[in-house]
C-alpha cells in the first residue's frame, strides 16, 4: 500500500468517525424500513429475510415492529429503542432462545462518540415481558475501527463495533449465556448495515468424567442490509 493509498484510507476512516461523532443520526419516522437477509454463519445458508419498521416516534422512544420470515424468534414482535439506538425492549439470547426483555437504563449498544479504541462496560437491570422474571445484564463494548462494507443494499463506510455480553440467566445446572455481538454502524444511517451474533453457555452436569466441559453453541446468525424504505433510503 502507497504512502498515498494510506493517506487517502486515514482520512477516509477519521471521516466515518467524524460523522458519528460530530452529527445526529437520520431522526426516525414512522413508516421508515430497513429489510434485512438472514445468515447462518455456521454453513452460509440464507435463512429468510427481517423487516425493522419504524411504527411511532414518542420523544426519545421509538417502537418498531419487527416482522421475520425465519424459524426463530417468530412471525412479529415489538421493539422499542432510543432515538441513538440502544434498547428499551429487545429480545435477548437465553440458553439459544430469545427472550424478551425490558431494560433500565437502556441496553448500552452504542456509547457516542464512537471514536477509535474507545469502550464502555455497564450492567442494566432487565425484566422478562412474559414472566416478570428479572435478570442484571453485563455489556462491555468496543470501538474496533472503521470498514468499508458492501452488502446486498449497497456499500458503506462504517464503525465496527464489538459487545460481549453477560445475560445472567442462570437456570438450575445451565450457566449464565456468553453472547458475542458485532455490528457494521453506518453513520449514514444512524443503525448497523452488518450484524453477526452468537452465543454459548456451559452445562456442567453434561460434562464427560475427567473430561473437559465444551460450551453448548447457539445459533450464528449475521444479518446484512437488502432495502432501506422511507425519508432515510440512500438516494
Amino acid at each position: 500500500m502507497t504512502l498515498t493509498t494510506r493517506l487517502a484510507a486515514a482520512i477516509a476512516a477519521a471521516a466515518v468517525l467524524y460523522a458519528a461523532g460530530a452529527f445526529a443520526a437520520p431522526s426516525p419516522a414512522p413508516g421508515d424500513a430497513y429489510v434485512y437477509r438472514v445468515i447462518n454463519g455456521y454453513n452460509k445458508e440464507v435463512r429468510g429475510q427481517i423487516e425493522y419498521r419504524v411504527d411511532r416516534v414518542d420523544g426519545e422512544r421509538v417502537t418498531v415492529v419487527v416482522t421475520t420470515r425465519v424459524p426463530a424468534p417468530g412471525n412479529a414482535y415489538t421493539e422499542v429503542v432510543t432515538r441513538d439506538g440502544n434498547w428499551l425492549r429487545h429480545p435477548v439470547v437465553n440458553h439459544d432462545q430469545p427472550v424478551e426483555y425490558e431494560f433500565a437504563p437502556a441496553y448500552p449498544a452504542y456509547a457516542f462518540p464512537l471514536h477509535p479504541r474507545k469502550s464502555w462496560s455497564t450492567r442494566v437491570n432487565a425484566v422478562q415481558t412474559a414472566t416478570g422474571r428479572r435478570a442484571s445484564v453485563r455489556v462491555d463494548g468496543d470501538v474496533l475501527g472503521t470498514e468499508r462494507v458492501s452488502v446486498p443494499g449497497g456499500t458503506f463506510d462504517t464503525i465496527k463495533v464489538r459487545r460481549r455480553v453477560y445475560a445472567g440467566d442462570w437456570d438450575g445446572f445451565r450457566l449464565e449465556t456468553n453472547i458475542v455481538e458485532t455490528e457494521w454502524y453506518a453513520p449514514q444511517l444512524g443503525r448497523a448495515v452488518k450484524s453477526e451474533s452468537t452465543s454459548n453457555y456451559m452445562q456442567p452436569d453434561r460434562c464427560v468424567e475427567y473430561h473437559a466441559c465444551t460450551p453448548v453453541l447457539g445459533d450464528w446468525n449475521v444479518l446484512e442490509l437488502v432495502e432501506v424504505r422511507g425519508a432515510n433510503a440512500p438516494q
